[in-house]
């Protein structure tokens, strides 16, 4: 039996395994009892690429439906008081980046977010419309701009031989498959500049600010967090516990508590992971470049990302 059989089996029986072990460790998981504090401030952690999904058990990444879910419980919680948001982020998708931005934007308690190491181009767009940004004098913020990606295998294929014959209806359908015309160029362009006016307008929503001013700060640059401060996108410096007192302070909560929800039981860990293993048994099957060139060759349209550089 060669080594990839091996693999299959191998996998096969953990996932067969992990399924049939779902009732009997969900019933033997201890149950926890809601915290009584009043004044609680729950600290969430984003960390990762935004993107839509955040894929199997090993995936990192910040989606709107998680998102969605941890300020859920938030608000469902009376003992709550407010939401500590712990951005980890490069930045991400367009589309996601704003669902998340205006869940934080309408959710009826206080947010305030609180910088990590990196948030910058999406992790900062979905930092905007907090109450309050806090962030460490070495966190990497800003780059305030749109950067999209075309990949041109026309020469590629060329050199190896593949004709690829293409059957399209709407003139514009195939500019993903192929150099883009100068016409097509501007179509990007003008994309880009949509979505780039759209983040600035975010900005100077959520912060406050005059569209100008924004934009004169919105050319990509990065941003220690000692910067962003005196430029207007950072309130404070410091870590969660000060993003907790500030948070406090703006609400007049004269008791805060941190609090952060339990870790999901092993029945959801489980289950997650049964998404990973199916993924790898694909990626077993069927060689890496091999996926690669599919996936260019389909011609998917490039994701616009605000993203690190």
């Amino acid at each position: 039996m060669d080594k990839k059989k091996i693999i299959i089996i191998s996998l096969i029986a953990v996932a067969v395994i992990a399924v049939l072990a779902l009732p009997l460790i969900d019933g033997v998981s201890p149950k926890r009892e809601p915290v009584a504090e009043e004044d609680r401030i729950v600290v969430i952690k984003l960390q990762g690429p935004i993107q839509e999904s955040m894929g199997g058990f090993f995936a990192a990444g910040i989606s709107p439906d998680y998102v969605y879910n941890q300020l859920q419980r938030a608000g469902e919680d009376p003992g709550i008081e407010g939401v500590v948001l712990r951005v980890q982020s490069p930045g991400g998708s367009i589309a996601a980046s704003q669902e998340i931005a205006g869940m934080v934007r309408e959710f009826e308690k206080p947010v305030v977010v609180s910088m990590a190491d990196m948030a910058a181009s999406g992790g900062y767009y979905i930092s905007a419309p907090a109450q309050g940004i806090v962030a460490q004098p070495g966190t990497i913020t800003g780059s305030i701009g749109v950067i999209s990606s075309i990949i041109d295998l026309e020469e590629l294929y060329d050199k190896l031989g593949i004709n690829v014959e293409t059957i399209k209806s709407g003139e514009h359908k195939d500019m993903f498959n192929r150099s883009l015309t100068e016409e097509e160029r501007q179509i990007m362009q003008d994309i880009s500049d949509e979505a780039y006016d759209q983040f600035i307008n975010e900005v100077a929503e959520g912060r406050d600010m005059d569209v100008e001013e924004v934009r004169k700060l919105a050319t990509g640059e990065l941003f220690l967090g000692s910067q962003a401060k005196d430029l207007g996108l950072v309130d404070r410096l410091g870590g969660v516990d000060e993003a907790i007192d500030y948070l406090a302070e703006l609400n007049n909560l004269e008791t805060p508590v941190r609090y952060e929800f339990p870790a999901p039981s092993l029945l959801t860990q489980l289950f997650d992971y049964g998404y990973s293993v199916l993924a790898s048994l694909e990626r077993s099957f069927i060689d890496p470049e091999l996926i690669l060139l599919e996936k260019l060759r389909e011609g998917v349209p490039p994701e616009i990302r605000y993203q690190v550089r």
